[in-house]
């Protein structure tokens, strides 16, 4: 009884998600578009970089808009109103507007793409916009509703409000006499006022939501980690799968070695000599003066191989000769289709030079 629930314990245990998850998790995880991501941070970044440009742009965007009215004033006030005329005004209008936009358009496309790559880098997938049903499911979303998620993020925004009311109270609170006089000051030196304080509170809301943004990057990331951890069971199912069922793995390696003994088997008849053990060992030998600097191996095998390539070389009448030191050598030192070494070219020299003798012929 304790056995079984000593073995009922450790299924459990197994079953548990505990583990890291392993690369090819986080790789399957990543195709599907499950990323640590912070959906604040580019949002933040945007914010405080946009304020930071009018310091780099102002002075631009404030002559070209003063060139706008100026020309409005002094050169189409007085032009004749027709639709052409409307037409022509409007086109001009918008093309000042966007090059007055385009710099700070094109600054925030640069940092939301930037927010995003430092988070998770170059990703391409069309995972998450296929239609999964579990989505519309009522019960799901109730789930989801009441998840502990929900209540994160609620409450990430009540600090993110909380946070970004004080500073602006401060700052208000800190400039109030300046503000209660704007009432008495020029137009320019009014617009020039609110312009700074718009610029101040712009760069430290955006500092703070940075900072909060980072601190949700790394919730974000803790909460990946957990959701795609593994348990001892999954990463041992992962390796199985990885490495193939050894019994599949095992018939193909059984195929692969009768496929390998088939086509040495074809070579044997090729051969000008096989030298033996005689009975654990056969090596076969060829050798062309025209086209080999030295003899090659074709075949070789021991006991149960051995006896194959005598048989065939029987068959087609290659002479088989016994010489124990030469087959053992050659066995242990060349593999097939590998030349005869230095050091055994004497030996291999006598025993052809009586194998052409023997048939009459020589090479």
């Amino acid at each position: 009884m304790s056995q079984f629930r000593l073995h009922l314990d450790l299924q459990l245990f197994a079953g548990e998600k505990s583990e890291p998850a392993t690369p090819k998790k986080r790789q399957e995880s990543r195709k599907k578009g499950q990323v640590a991501k912070s959906m604040d941070l580019p949002a933040a970044f945007i914010l405080f970089f946009v304020f930071l440009s009018f310091y780099l742009f102002g002075g631009f965007m404030k002559d070209k808009l003063v060139h706008v009215f100026r020309h409005i004033y002094q050169s189409e006030l007085l032009m004749d109103v027709s639709t052409g005329n409307v037409l022509v005004l409007f086109s001009s209008l918008a093309v000042e507007c966007l090059i007055l936009l385009a710099p700070i358009m094109l600054f925030a496309m640069i940092i939301a793409v930037l927010g995003n790559y430092l988070q998770i880098g170059v990703m391409f997938t069309g995972e998450p916009l296929m239609m999964k049903f579990n989505k519309i499911n009522p019960i799901e979303g109730f789930k989801r509703l009441f998840s502990m998620r929900v209540v994160v993020d609620f409450l990430k925004s009540m600090l993110k409000m909380s946070i970004i009311g004080y500073v602006v109270y401060t700052t208000l609170w800190g400039r109030k006499e300046e503000i209660l006089k704007m009432g008495h000051l020029p137009l320019e030196a009014a617009f020039k006022f609110i312009a700074s304080i718009t610029l101040q509170l712009g760069i430290k809301i955006g500092l703070i939501l940075i900072v909060l943004a980072l601190f949700d990057f790394m919730y974000q990331k803790y909460e990946f980690e957990k959701s795609i951890k593994m348990s001892k069971q999954d990463i041992k199912d992962e390796h199985k799968k990885s490495d193939g069922d050894p019994l599949i793995k095992g018939k193909i390696r059984e195929q692969q070695r009768r496929m390998a003994m088939q086509r040495m088997m074809q070579e044997v008849p090729k051969a000008d000599v096989v030298i033996t053990n005689p009975t654990h060992y056969a090596v076969a030998l060829k050798y062309d003066a025209g086209n080999m600097q030295a003899p090659v191996v074709i075949a070789k095998g021991s006991d149960y191989m051995a006896l194959k390539i005598k048989e065939v070389a029987k068959q087609h009448k290659i002479m088989t000769m016994e010489n124990k030191p030469l087959a053992r050598a050659i066995y242990a030192q060349v593999e097939m289709g590998e030349s005869i070494p230095a050091d055994l070219f004497q030996a291999v020299a006598e025993v052809l030079a009586y194998v052409y003798k023997v048939k009459g012929r020589t090479k």
